[in-house]
């Protein structure tokens, strides 16, 4: 039984581990800025539609 190889080999499968959850923290992150956004411009849009509510109401459609 090889222990250092061993040893290697888990500290590397460590290494990896630690990089992917770092990886899935940071994809979080920047998913949960981007959906703040989102429910941002959707505020914005309800604020216009408050103003103005015949605005973007209809939509004329012909094919």
């Amino acid at each position: 039984m090889d222990i250092a190889g061993l040893s290697v080999s888990l500290s590397q499968a460590q290494v990896m581990n630690d990089f992917g959850v770092a990886m899935l923290s940071k994809s979080m992150d920047t998913v949960e800025a981007l959906s703040a956004g989102m429910v941002e411009m959707i505020d914005a849009s309800a604020m216009e539609l408050s103003v103005n509510p015949a605005v973007g109401s209809n939509i004329d459609i012909r094919v």
